[in-house]
């Protein structure tokens, strides 16, 4: 194509309606006619006249009905003629185009392609598995079927290769608070996905309406191992937690015993209680308390 890519073009064609109940019996009559008229006549030539009058009649009939051609709902034909784009006609109906036209049938209906489970590794060079569902439509016929080989395979490919290169730029788990993971942020894994896979599917002739992840695991070679770390990562915050807790209501308990002058206690015994209350509040079974009748020092 020389560089340039081939666009869409709207092509008005004849009403075929119009060409098979009126043009196409009207020859056909003619050409009866004159059949009838021609072998009824006594000199040779008015015979021979009337009969290649009337096999041309048939003949422009016989092309008339080989330019018909039907346009469906959420269909296209694209039209060429030797090897010259004329147009894409898009308007449903039955419509009539120059008979020696190739009509190309294309589909413009919204399709789902939902890939394969891809072996990648993400960010942190951990190997995963990932699949993705695009939901895609040809918004441009000429493009479709011209710029590329077989468009569908294109989107297949492409597809995958953007899933692909995608994955490799987020980690699977978020370690640190506001970083993008694939397992915690859908939303915008899905946004990114689909601006990846649309950038590759632009000069095909194809919209991308939706993509997102419709799967993702860790590789088996690591799955008991991640589990593991992701178990180790949830004690790690729970505990965490557990300790800033325990560690206020200390506070909260020294403040009130020395607000309200309940109880005068040293360092050593501020320490001791400090150390009660932790174990108290964060252990993981329940503590058995022991009484001291006695005095406190």
């Amino acid at each position: 194509v020389g560089g340039s890519m081939i666009k869409e073009k709207t092509l008005q064609p004849k009403s075929g309606l119009f060409v098979l109940l009126v043009i196409l019996p009207a020859l056909l009559a003619v050409g009866l006619f004159s059949l009838v008229t021609g072998v009824r006549a006594s000199g040779t030539s008015a015979t021979a006249t009337g009969v290649f009058f009337a096999l041309f009649c048939f003949l422009c009939v016989l092309l008339g009905l080989l330019g018909l051609f039907a346009v469906s709902p959420n269909q296209a034909r694209a039209l060429t003629l030797f090897g010259r784009y004329l147009g894409s006609v898009r308007t449903p109906g039955l419509w009539f185009a120059n008979p020696f036209a190739v009509k190309q049938r294309i589909s413009v209906k919204v399709r789902n392609f939902d890939s394969d489970k891809l072996k990648v590794n993400d960010l942190e060079g951990n190997p995963i598995e990932i699949g993705a569902v695009v939901v895609w439509r040809v918004v441009d016929t000429a493009e479709a079927l011209f710029e590329v080989d077989d468009y569908e395979d294109f989107v297949k490919v492409q597809s995958e290769a953007a899933l692909r290169n995608m994955a490799t730029q987020y980690p699977y788990d978020a370690h640190e608070d506001g970083k993008i993971a694939l397992r915690s942020h859908t939303k915008e894994i899905a946004a990114q996905l689909k601006v990846e896979v649309q950038d590759r599917l632009d000069k095909a002739g194809v919209e991308v309406l939706e993509a997102r992840i419709s799967h993702l695991a860790y590789a088996q070679e690591i799955a008991s191992a991640m589990l593991q770390r992701q178990q180790a990562a949830a004690i790690i915050a729970a505990r965490t937690r557990i300790v800033d807790g325990a560690v206020g209501m200390v506070e909260m308990a020294l403040d009130k015993l020395g607000e309200r002058d309940i109880v005068q206690l040293d360092e050593e015994r501020k320490a001791q209680m400090v150390s009660n209350l932790l174990v108290v509040l964060c252990g993981d079974k329940s503590t058995q308390p022991v009484v001291n009748a006695g005095s406190v020092y």
